[in-house]
């Protein structure tokens, strides 16, 4: 596949996504956890947190890339202070 710019920074995202889901898959297994409820007022278990902060992280990098270019170091600042701000309030 010509076409496509497979990077070593491009596969290793992939793979850490890929751990991430799989360590999510089995700490559900292994300590089920109740939906809880925060300040969006629905109720989120672990998983949907972890799916709402990817979909926010992409959101926030292709903004970021819009206003600002590459490099997305701060972007990646930006998404890790998210990401714990969904896994600690919603």
């Amino acid at each position: 596949m010509a076409w496509m710019a497979w990077t070593w920074q491009t596969a290793l995202f992939f793979v850490l996504i890929f751990l991430t889901l799989v360590s999510m898959g089995v700490w559900s297994v292994k300590a089920p956890q109740a939906p809880r409820k925060g300040i969006l007022m629905i109720e989120t278990t672990p998983g949907d947190r972890l799916f709402i902060s990817l979909l926010g992280s992409a959101w926030i990098c292709l903004s970021w890339l819009a206003m600002f270019g590459s490099p997305l170091w701060w972007a990646l600042l930006v998404c890790v202070v998210f990401a714990a701000a969904v896994f600690r309030w919603v």
